[in-house]
Parts: structure tokens; C-alpha cells; sequence
């Protein structure tokens, strides 16, 4: 399965972006890991379907209601495998 590495900009900490982002990306069936970066933006890695990563990055464009996401850069990189998708940092 294809791996993405994400790279979320904009107002996305401290508005539920990484809790908002592993709901969905369990609903979705992602597996990864989400993070708060010392820049001030988020940073993923998930592994899942081609669809399932497309929603899932659809949903990163908008992130949750206070979010106001400006750009999200995606990466495809070598394939991780994940248990679950977890939120660090």
C-alpha cells in the first residue's frame, strides 16, 4: 500500500487538527502517525489504499472547523507499515 508523507501549513495547532485527523483517518481505515511541529505546522506519515489516502488528504486541505489550513504538501515515500494510527508530539 502506498505511504504519504504530509506536510500541513496554516492556523492547524491548537484547533483539534491532530485528534480531528485520526478520527477520520480511522473511519477511513489509515494507518500512520500525526504531529505537531516546532514550526507550527503538522506533519503525518499514512499508509492506506489509494482512496483512502486521497480522501484522507481531501480532508487535510479543510481540516476541523477552526482550522484554516493554507497548504498541504504530499510526499509519497517508501512503504511503512503501521498498527494504528497514533498521535505523537
Amino acid at each position: 500500500m502506498p505511504t504519504l508523507h504530509l506536510s500541513i501549513k496554516g492556523k492547524v495547532q491548537g484547533v483539534f487538527y491532530r485528534a480531528s485527523a485520526k478520527e477520520i483517518a480511522e473511519k477511513l481505515g489509515i494507518t500512520g502517525w500525526i504531529k505537531n511541529t516546532d514550526e507550527g505546522d503538522v506533519e503525518a506519515v499514512v499508509t492506506g489504499s489509494h482512496h483512502q489516502l486521497q480522501a484522507f488528504v481531501a480532508w487535510c486541505k479543510t481540516g476541523p472547523k477552526r482550522a484554516n489550513v493554507t497548504e498541504v504538501i504530499s510526499t509519497e515515500v517508501v512503504e511503512k507499515t503501521f498498527k494504528d494510527f497514533s498521535v505523537t508530539g
